[in-house]
């Protein structure tokens, strides 16, 4: 399938319109990341706690910042996480400062009573039964101590609590379900529970306006660790990629594609440090991802170079590059354009645990194909025509 038929563009007479939007794309990436706030490193590279909390109306985020602060927790970050329908707020909390794990109950458990203290429902008793925080070990215990269906004197004590722990986990599934959140107590209709038992839920507990979700730590050390890993892989996968590409072309075409590679590698994160998205594991593979597809692309171009340097030996090598370029144009379009529609489908589906390596992908796609024409091949240009005159000088 032609989507552009016997295509005859002179690529490399627009070289320099290419490398001017590269160099003026490089500098804005270079002020921002050594001017500007640079990288924002995810708690995967930093260390740190994750505190992820569902709220049951739209958050202020202003007065949650201020709640946090006053409660003196470290909270560098809250800022809105998915949708915002999801009502969901990630709490970023201060770098670990020693080497040994945090107690991440301690973590959750003090922000959750800041939250309280500032969110709570003053018209229920504060220490009183939460039914979008108690575990469902904690409402099993809540249930066999109030006994609601008066059972203890007729069951067992292991049926007892066997009758009450199903009911629980019934609840609890139910809150799972509903993303951490009970809204109302009509939603326990539903679930079978025993009218006794929805009545005492309904008298003695209370639906908190927010609940603590998740959290996640890590400390400075496995960030430290994590960093350097991460600098080595794209290090060593570029090292492998040059001696591979060196070895089955020429050297000149094994430098031209590294370098085109650090050139979508740079202006992606350049493009992650402009908007401010955070850097996490996720991004750093679709970093990865993106260099064994850049590196695909330009492969393609120079392997057809190669064979027209046989086809085409009267012919200079600019127009054999060009040559080479409009005939995998085509493919080049309907592989990129396909894979571009894919990854930005799931960075606008994805939600928000995929929106930074979908993000990376989106950004990288269009670079990586970009550089392939207008990076790769001008360089290989420049090394064919430096290497020419340096031959007829010698022979002078």
């Amino acid at each position: 399938m032609d989507i552009v038929r016997n295509p005859k563009i002179d690529w490399l007479g627009k070289k320099w319109y290419f490398i001017g939007v590269s160099a003026f794309f490089g500098l804005l990436s270079a002020l921002s990341l050594l001017v500007g706030e640079g990288l924002n490193l995810g708690v995967d590279f930093t260390g740190g706690t994750l505190v992820y909390v569902k709220f049951m109306e739209a958050p202020d985020l202003k007065r949650i910042r201020s709640t946090l602060g006053r409660a003196d927790l470290g909270a560098q970050e809250v800022t809105r996480f998915d949708e915002p329908s999801a009502n969901e707020v990630q709490i970023r909390m201060a770098r670990v400062e020693t080497a040994e794990a945090e107690d991440l109950g301690a973590k959750s458990q003090a922000v959750f009573d800041a939250l309280r203290a500032e969110f709570g429902d003053e018209a229920h008793d504060p220490q009183g039964l939460d039914l979008n925080n108690v575990s469902s070990h904690g409402l099993s215990s809540w249930l066999q101590e109030r006994d609601p269906e008066g059972l203890q004197s007729n069951l067992s004590i292991s049926e007892f609590e066997e009758h009450y722990s199903a009911l629980a986990a019934r609840v609890a599934d139910h809150r799972t379900s509903q993303s951490g959140i009970i809204a109302d107590y009509s939603d326990l209709d539903g679930l079978g529970l025993p009218d006794s038992v929805l009545s005492a839920l309904r008298e003695d507990s209370i639906l908190g306006s927010f609940t603590v979700i998740s959290v996640e730590s890590v400390g400075p050390k496995v960030g430290n660790e994590l960093r350097e890993r991460a600098q080595s892989a794209i290090f060593f996968s570029l090292l492998g990629m040059l001696i591979y590409i060196a070895f089955r072309f020429r050297p000149i075409y094994g430098v031209a594609a590294i370098i085109a590679l650090f050139h979508d590698v740079f202006l992606t994160l350049g493009f992650f440090s402009v908007s401010g998205k955070e850097i996490s594991l996720t991004v750093l593979a679709a970093l990865l991802t993106l260099v064994g597809y850049s590196i695909n692309d330009t492969i393609v171009v120079f392997d057809r170079v190669r064979e027209n340097l046989k086809l085409m030996r009267r012919e200079k090598i600019s127009v054999i590059i060009n040559t080479s370029i409009n005939q995998t144009l085509n493919r080049t379009i309907m592989t990129s354009g396909m894979t571009f529609l894919a990854v930005f489908a799931l960075y606008m589906l994805g939600g928000e645990a995929l929106s930074g390596f979908a993000l990376a992908l989106v950004a990288g796609i269009i670079v990586g194909t970009y550089s392939s024409v207008a990076i790769a091949s001008p360089i290989v240009l420049w090394w064919q025509n430096f290497s020419e005159k340096r031959k007829l000088k010698a022979r002078a």
